[in-house]
């Protein structure tokens, strides 16, 4: 690859980063036209190259706000470019990272090159592997732009500018940020659970409460109702001991109390649930303690009379691994975890060992997330051996049967779980909302795989 266009530092990023498709040179570039992108600036590295897949001449009848919104530049931006060149030559360009950069010697009349070619000093050898964005999604964005149809989650394309710069020093901006990118097709990376910075120490929690280090097993404890969701003035897990003697307390989304009890080797005395009744009925009062639920986390088997009180007194024993396998469960598949629906399931009978109905809970939600993992599946599949874009979803429905599913499900109950796949807040899939439920059509944007 001998030669390279030049264009400015901003638009060669946002091209690098799958923002845009497009470039604004100022010639007619031929499709098919291989070229390096030359950055219009003094650092002279080169890090991407580029394929011209189509080249278009617009003039002023085109809608310039709308061509604004599909690409990186203002409408006043567009204008005077129109006004200087009378014509916009609008290139599509399939981007591929170069594996490392090329350095090359600064061209010293680079501004005077832009938006135009340059020899290179040192042919370069390219290869195919690293595109910035896949063929499929490649595809939808440059059928958007030569139709020139609004975009479809111009807010979240607000959003993710926004939070650009917070991304380079923040872990949380990143993640929400690499997000936003997959979802909205900017970007083509292989999808991953990410590893959860908290699971050093979830995986913690059944190794302490096995040992006799009762203090940090309560702090674990209280990070991991934090971890599912709960919140409250009696979860601070740096405090060496709970509001009231307490060992943790939840206000929301429903009151929840409890005690905690490390242990090696010994059995569990009465004293663990008669200390959480007397001090539970002590702070919260009558009322307030009778309406919460009431869960003890402890490792050792309950001797007869704990597990008496236990059971007579409404109270959830479960294990440290039992609370680990539902926080790990919520680090994995971030608000897997329906505490509403855990409600129930502690509220429900036997109490006293509450090991069964919690890890049937678990094993209810793994079911879930493996029915949502195979749909999102289909869907791509459905569409790479199909050749379409989009699906609605009675072809899908139609397709899931043949695919060996986990369990059956209806088609209403199959489209409500493909809206929620192609939620922002998701992003697994994507959306096309049609005149009823029947006409929406759907496209793939990720995997979701299974631990």
């Amino acid at each position: 690859m001998p030669t390279a266009l030049c264009l400015p530092v901003p638009d060669i990023e946002a091209l690098i980063q799958g923002r845009t498709i497009a470039a604004l040179p100022k010639m007619f570039i031929r499709p098919g036209q291989r070229f390096a992108l030359y950055p219009a600036d003094s650092s002279a590295s080169i890090k991407a190259w580029a394929k011209c897949e189509l080249c278009q001449i617009l003039d002023e009848t085109k809608p310039l706000d709308i061509l604004s919104k599909l690409t990186i530049w203002t409408p006043k931006v567009l204008k005077e470019t129109l006004q200087k060149q009378q014509y916009l030559f609008l290139a599509y360009l399939r981007v591929y990272q170069l594996p490392q950069l090329q350095e090359i010697l600064v061209n010293p009349n680079i501004q005077e090159k832009l938006g135009k070619f340059v020899s290179l000093p040192n042919s370069l050898t390219v290869s195919e592997a690293n595109p910035v964005i896949n063929d499929r999604t490649f595809a939808q964005r440059k059928h958007q732009l030569e139709k020139l149809e609004p975009p479809l989650h111009h807010e979240l394309e607000e959003l993710q500018s926004a939070i650009a710069s917070l991304s380079i020093s923040q872990p949380a901006a990143k993640q929400l940020d690499d997000d936003i990118k997959v979802f909205l097709g900017w970007s083509s990376d292989k999808p991953t659970n990410p590893l959860d910075l908290d699971l050093p120490w979830i995986h913690k929690i059944a190794e302490v409460g096995n040992s006799s280090d009762g203090h940090t097993f309560e702090k674990l404890v209280r990070r991991g109702l934090l971890k599912l969701g709960f919140t409250g003035s009696g979860l601070n897990p740096d405090a060496t001991g709970g509001a009231g003697g307490m060992d943790f307390y939840a206000e929301q989304p429903y009151p929840i109390v409890g005690e905690c009890k490390a242990t090696k080797t010994e059995k569990v005395p009465d004293g663990t649930p008669a200390q959480l009744l007397k001090i539970g009925m002590n702070h919260l009062g009558k009322f307030q303690y009778d309406n919460s639920i009431k869960l003890i986390v402890a490792a050792g088997e309950l001797n007869f009379y704990a597990l008496r009180t236990a059971t007579e007194n409404q109270m959830n024993v479960i294990s440290p691994e039992t609370l680990q396998k539902l926080v790990e469960l919520q680090a994995h598949y971030k608000n897997s975890i329906n505490l509403l629906e855990l409600k129930e399931c502690l509220q429900q009978v036997p109490f006293g060992l509450a090991e069964d109905k919690i890890n049937t809970y678990i094993d209810k939600v793994e079911q879930s997330i493996r029915l949502r993992s195979h749909i999102v599946q289909l869907v791509k599949n459905y569409l790479e051996n199909s050749g379409i874009e989009f699906a609605g979803v009675e072809s899908l429905h139609g397709a899931y049967f043949g695919s060996h599913p986990p369990q059956p499900i209806k088609t209403a109950e199959m489209h409500e779980t493909l809206i929620e796949l192609s939620s922002p807040l998701t992003g697994y899939l994507g959306r096309i909302k049609g005149s009823d439920w029947k006409s929406d059509r759907f496209y793939f944007l990720r995997d979701l795989p299974m631990s």
